[in-house]
């Protein structure tokens, strides 16, 4: 699957989540609040290195309308991500 191929995939949209599955697990799922507010995101070690938390965080921030942001306290993976992804939509 490449990072832009979403045909492997099922997109689930809920109030405050987004879910990545296909029919055998979980590919990655971000929780956040009505201020783009990130409190989890999560992506299988399988699936990393593939866009999908960038892919993730672009839809929270279509929803919401709001450029999304960790909540505290933040990884260093998840540093690193918001990194990278202000770089990109800058």
């Amino acid at each position: 699957m490449s990072s832009s191929d979403n045909t492997n995939y099922d997109i689930n949209l809920s109030d405050g989540v987004i879910t990545f599955k296909n029919i055998n697990t979980t590919l990655g799922f971000v929780r956040y609040n009505e201020a783009a507010e990130v409190e989890y995101i999560f992506v299988n070690p399988m699936f990393r290195r593939q866009g999908l938390a960038k892919k993730l965080l672009s839809i929270v921030e279509k929803k919401t309308k709001i450029k999304p942001t960790p909540q505290n306290p933040i990884s260093p993976l998840g540093e690193k991500l918001f990194k990278i992804n202000k770089q990109v939509i800058n």
